[in-house]
């Protein structure tokens, strides 16, 4: 009885079990610490996701409202629900993509139709049929639009400058592909006409 007592007053040897335990208390904090980041940052990341897919279903009824606006008499109420749901969609995060005069970017722009211009120095849209919008640095839907740009040089595909490289973007990206102007989307039997 005497040895178990002094055992357990053994100062070395209590100053080791205190180091054990106090090592083993950190341990367990810093793993409880990742799991609340872990957790924070996977809410935010659901988060997220439900706000983009939200406002993805909610684009068409933007459509629907801003179509109406451009072609029916602009009435108190029409106006209000425009602006409401401009600055109710706004202050989820969504951002329009696609203004007229900007350079065509294939990242954030589906060109439908190309005009040629042997003024025009690079691709620029020229017409926005279809405004694209964007939640951060996510693209929700690219804008549709008609670019103006210089001719293609003899033997070249479109999109490739005369030294055979592909023509990039502003950003240094490559142009998307441009195909003859259809007004037609989709290919085979499932083609439709553009919104």
């Amino acid at each position: 009885m005497d040895d178990d007592r002094q055992r357990t007053t053994d100062p070395a040897r209590l100053e080791r079990l205190l180091k054990e335990r106090t090592a083993d208390l950190q341990r367990v904090k810093a793993e409880y610490d990742n799991y609340r980041k872990r957790v924070r940052r996977d809410r935010l990341a659901v988060r997220e996701i439900a706000v983009a897919n939200v406002l993805r279903t909610l684009l068409p009824v933007l459509d629907a409202v801003d179509r109406t606006c451009a072609h029916e008499p602009l009435t108190p109420g029409l106006k209000d629900i425009k602006d409401t749901l401009h600055t109710q969609l706004g202050a989820l995060g969504l951002q329009p993509v696609g203004e007229q005069g900007e350079p065509f970017d294939p990242a954030r722009h589906d060109a439908v139709t190309q005009h040629i211009s042997p003024d025009a120095g690079r691709l620029v849209c020229t017409r926005i049929l279809r405004r694209g919008y964007r939640l951060g640095d996510q693209l929700l839907r690219p804008a549709h639009v008609e670019v103006t740009g210089p001719p293609p040089e003899e033997g070249s595909p479109p999109g490739v400058s005369d030294d055979g490289r592909p023509q990039t973007a502003d950003d240094g990206r490559p142009p998307a592909p441009v195909e003859e102007p259809t007004g037609l989307v989709g290919g085979g039997d499932d083609r439709r006409m553009l919104p």
